[in-house]
């Protein structure tokens, strides 16, 4: 592998085994549901970090939790008064620990005639992790599998750049119609699969001769580097598990939405992994993805607005219902906000049958929803803490999980933070001693 300080497996597996005994210990922190609560639900053993909390104004609460650093240094101190009343040994230097591990070595930056042409259709965020992906993969002059590919805008950045022969693998069909014909307008070495990445694989292997765009069969082979950009949760488990049972010599892969599964709770990959008491929900898994440094002011005001009306309308409904339960809501249309509190909980109570009294004082439920507000913006706040720790804790599974199946592994970072939160990459080689 042309990048520095490959990874171990014993290594990997200690500083899992450190996470894990921390994430263990701090589940009263970040394994919460913060919509549920109406008091901080640790706060009886933490009284320190309660308080510390309190102390930060409304206004500074979102520029701190952009801030991971900032964060760790704001709470650390509170919380270690508590684990000191408590008599608690926490290892919390592991908060400090990105969840990727740092830079990787890249490449040279890409540059080419019609660069400019070449990506005019796609959107700058998206153009710079493309290109800050691509210029972290190692060069093996191995044909590409380009993994969940949708149009193959990076697939086509490698056949461009590389001469390589590309295959994309994509479930949309008109998605790889588009990338198809943006290949061949290039005269590309790019060739796309429409095919369910949870279907494929069923057949026992590809006859000579025989299309590759059968459906159901796996375009993994011994000799690719199979590539995912943030391919989401189960997506890129199946990549890993495809993989490692095809021997594919080289993998680069970006996760995302490690929450998207078709289980009810997350399924370890390693060994390591599965001998550990955590059990993570859905909700769990959201928690890497709760750090947004996209969101402009008009967004967040948005955001707040949203959070406070679906608080105010649920302490309503647990009145109107007589039930002090949280009852989830549909997704709304942004146009909504712009209405009436009163319009909003009206339209909420008709998609969950509840029948909300004519003369409803909604003013003074809306107070409350926002009063509820303050407390879950500070209960996620602490959970926040762990976030990135959490994320560790799953690609570090998926290292071990690579390594257990005979791959040398490094992961970092491909790109900044600024760029994409979602920044880490785990680039696999497998061995051939």
């Amino acid at each position: 592998m042309n990048q520095a300080n490959p990874q171990n497996t014993s290594s990997d597996k200690e500083q899992f085994n450190k996470i894990n005994q921390l994430l263990e210990q701090s589940r009263p922190l970040w394994q919460v549901r913060a919509f549920e609560a109406n008091v901080l639900p640790w706060q009886a053993d933490f009284p320190c970090l309660a308080q510390r909390l309190w102390d930060i104004s409304d206004d500074d609460l979102d520029s701190l939790d952009a801030e991971q650093d900032r964060l760790v240094k704001a709470l650390l101190p509170a919380l270690n008064q508590d684990l000191h009343l408590l008599g608690l040994d926490w290892d919390l230097s592991l908060l400090a620990v990105p969840a990727s591990g740092g830079a990787l070595v890249q490449t040279p930056e890409i540059q080419f005639d019609d660069s400019a042409h070449f990506s005019a259709h796609i959107k700058g965020r998206k153009w710079a992790q493309i290109t800050a992906f691509a210029q972290h993969l190692p060069e093996y002059d191995l044909p590409v599998l380009e993994w969940c590919a949708g149009k193959g805008h990076l697939g086509r950045l490698i056949a461009k750049t590389r001469g390589v022969d590309v295959i994309s693998l994509e479930w949309q069909a008109k998605l790889c119609e588009e990338g198809q014909a943006f290949a061949q307008q290039w005269q590309l070495s790019q060739h796309f699969i429409c095919a369910d990445a949870f279907t494929i694989g069923t057949d026992t292997g590809i006859n000579e001769g025989e299309s590759l765009n059968r459906a159901n069969e796996n375009p993994l082979t011994s000799q690719q580097q199979a590539i995912a950009l943030h391919a989401c949760g189960d997506l890129h488990v199946r990549l890993l598990k495809l993989a490692t049972e095809a021997g594919t010599r080289a993998l680069a892969i970006s996760p995302c939405c490690y929450h998207l599964i078709q289980a009810s709770h997350y399924q370890p990959l390693s060994t390591v992994a599965k001998l550990s008491t955590l059990k993570l929900s859905r909700h769990d898994l959201q928690l890497p993805l709760q750090q947004s440094v996209i969101a402009n002011p008009k967004q967040q005001a948005l955001r707040h607005q949203e959070i406070a009306w679906r608080l105010g309308f649920d302490a309503l409904q647990r009145q109107c219902r007589s039930m002090d339960t949280y009852l989830p809501l549909p997704s709304i249309k942004q146009s909504q906000l712009s209405g009436s509190f009163a319009d909003f909980c009206l339209w909420a109570a008709q998609q969950k049958s509840v029948l909300v009294a004519q003369n409803c004082d909604f003013a003074a439920w809306l107070e409350l929803g926002r009063q509820r507000q303050r407390l879950t913006r500070r209960i996620d706040l602490v959970a926040h803490l762990f976030r990135s720790l959490l994320e560790r804790w799953l690609i570090l599974d998926r290292c071990c999980f690579l390594q257990e199946h005979g791959y040398r592994v490094i992961v970092g970072e491909f790109c900044a933070n600024s760029v994409t939160p979602r920044n880490a990459l785990i680039l696999a080689l497998k061995s051939t001693d």
